[in-house]
């Protein structure tokens, strides 16, 4: 019976807070919706929260207060999880406010909103491509700013994952080998551009070794009269391997294709 009437009694005051809800919405008192915004807000009902927002944004506009109010609309979509939502908000607040109290949270919040829309490096990456932007965007404009280190770590974790992107087209044209054309080419190609872009990539040695056993493919499988010198442009590669990674994790594989491109040079 005590279990029951515990429920009961949650159910009952849901109902009623409901009804208050209800009934605010439906208030002229644009003081007191701004008030129980708040109150929601701090209490991490952040649905409420925005809604009440919504409804006094136009009532403030043009008053000290309409900046706090699109500011927090901001925050409270953040609390929910709506990324774009949030951008959006904060992106009208930078817009509306160039010189705001909120400002430069505002122009870090719009990369960071992006940076969490962010998918996998193996979908769509236009989101990441506009997190590197707006990050670099506020570290030129804001660069005493106290985010500045968090928004350097998190423009080196974007970069380094558009750099495994790059990285995936060219292991794409690796696998597909001569199907449809020399795809090899094509690897070693697309890895000597992702490196120009993303020189401090942490993909770096997976880059050198994808071009080393494009090279080597391209090598075994060439017309006699091009094999040597395609031999001697992998024998290349084997060095610039083992230039920047003396003790890399392919070291014992690139040793053995030097080795072996070595002795096919000399016959």
């Amino acid at each position: 019976m005590k279990k029951n009437s515990f429920f009961f009694l949650i159910a009952f005051l849901s109902l009623v807070s409901c009804s208050n809800y209800q009934k605010l919405l439906k208030s002229d008192d644009a003081e007191l919706k701004y008030t129980k915004a708040v109150e929601y807000f701090d209490k991490g009902d952040f649905m409420r929260a925005s809604t009440l927002f919504d409804a006094i944004a136009t009532y403030y506009k043009g008053t000290d207060r309409s900046e706090t109010v699109l500011n927090y609309m901001a925050r409270s979509y953040m609390g929910q999880k709506d990324y774009y939502s949030a951008s959006e908000y904060y992106k009208t607040y930078v817009k509306t406010y160039p010189k705001g109290k909120y400002v430069v949270e505002s122009k870090y919040m719009i990369g960071y909103c992006y940076y969490l829309d962010s998918p996998d490096a193996r979908l769509d990456q236009s989101e990441t491509i506009k997190a590197v932007a707006a990050f670099q965007e506020f570290l030129d404009i804001y660069p005493e700013s106290d985010r500045v280190k968090d928004a350097n770590k998190l423009l080196d974790e974007l970069n380094n994952k558009l750099a495994y992107k790059s990285y995936l087209n060219a292991k794409l044209y690796y696998d597909l080998g001569n199907y449809m054309g020399n795809n090899y080419e094509s690897s070693v190609i697309a890895s000597q551009n992702a490196l120009k872009k993303f020189p401090s990539t942490s993909y770096r040695e997976e880059f050198l070794m994808l071009m080393l056993n494009s090279k080597h493919e391209m090598a075994a499988q060439s017309l006699e009269e091009k094999k040597a010198d395609r031999y001697r442009g992998t024998i290349d590669e084997c060095y610039n391997y083992i230039n920047e990674f003396p003790t890399g994790k392919y070291r014992k594989v690139v040793d053995k294709i030097l080795n072996e491109s070595k002795k096919i040079v000399k016959e």
